[in-house]
């Protein structure tokens, strides 16, 4: 009887086992994939840093010691700011070196003659140690004297700020793209950061990061790095890249980054997603 009574009470233990687990909630099949869209997601919607250096208008500016000055160029004038004196004149076409990188803007008023020679070549500020990518060379003769001034120093292009976001794809060479055509997990994305002429994100199957080159109007995607992943479809990924890196020109645009280059108008198309 004792043993019957043991056995019994077995049996009802086992079956309340069978029952709690019965009971207890099993994780859902698409726990996995609503993780990875969830840090998708929080992806897309991180803070940007805020832009570093102060907007103005200006796309140039240019520094130098002994004596002190400082440039900058805008759409629309020229400001040289001297110990002695600010000279503010309309702007002009640059002139361009065929065989390099170098800009000359030849200004002539009635007042003024003005050489501003922008080449693309390495320059130390004398007293700061500052490294700028470009060297600056300035002539300047006010027509009421005799003495032309001569001024060198370090300059930079200051970035379209408007390009200080995340973009998301929405078309390549003028085919609408939607995350089917990227293996089913998200469309290319990136964020560009004008404090350091940087991008990084997302390729279609692998993460991407480069620099920026950019000058007015001229924007390019250089020394572009990714991981080595590989995915069931590779090729939109690789026309994709192609494609960025073969970008020269830009327009922003209703919430829009164009890139194109001399002969395709519409060569990747972004939307603003932050």
């Amino acid at each position: 009887m004792k043993k019957i009574f043991i056995l019994n009470c077995a049996f009802f233990l086992f079956l309340g086992c069978i029952e709690k687990k019965k009971q207890e909630p099993s994780e859902p099949e698409s726990t996995k994939e609503t993780i990875t869209d969830t840090v998708q997601a929080e992806e897309k919607t991180r803070a940007m840093e805020p832009i570093a250096a102060k907007i103005d208008g200006s796309y140039f500016k240019a520094t130098g010691t002994e004596p002190f000055w400082g440039l900058k160029i805008y759409d629309d004038k020229v400001e040289l700011k001297t110990t002695e004196d600010t000279i503010q004149t309309p702007t002009t076409e640059p002139i361009k070196a065929q065989d390099s990188n170098i800009a000359m803007y030849r200004i002539q008023t009635e007042a003024t003659a003005l050489d501003i020679i922008i080449a693309h070549k390495e320059c130390t500020n004398a007293m700061s140690g500052e490294v700028s990518p470009y060297t600056v060379t300035i002539s300047y003769k006010n027509t009421a004297e005799e003495e032309t001034q001569v001024f060198e120093g370090c300059g930079s292009y200051i970035t379209d700020y408007r390009l200080h976001d995340i973009w998301a794809l929405e078309e390549l060479k003028g085919s609408v793209v939607s995350k089917e055509d990227f293996n089913g997990s998200d469309v290319p994305n990136m964020e560009i950061n004008i404090n350091n002429n940087r991008f990084s994100g997302f390729s279609g199957c692998n993460r991407m990061t480069g620099s920026l080159f950019y000058e007015k109007d001229i924007l390019r995607f250089t020394q572009v790095a990714s991981t080595r992943m590989a995915c069931p479809n590779m090729e939109k990924e690789s026309e994709f890249l192609t494609a960025l890196q073969a970008s020269t020109k830009y327009k922003v645009e209703n919430n829009r980054l164009y890139l194109s280059n001399g002969s395709e108008e519409k060569l990747l198309v972004f939307k603003k997603i932050d």
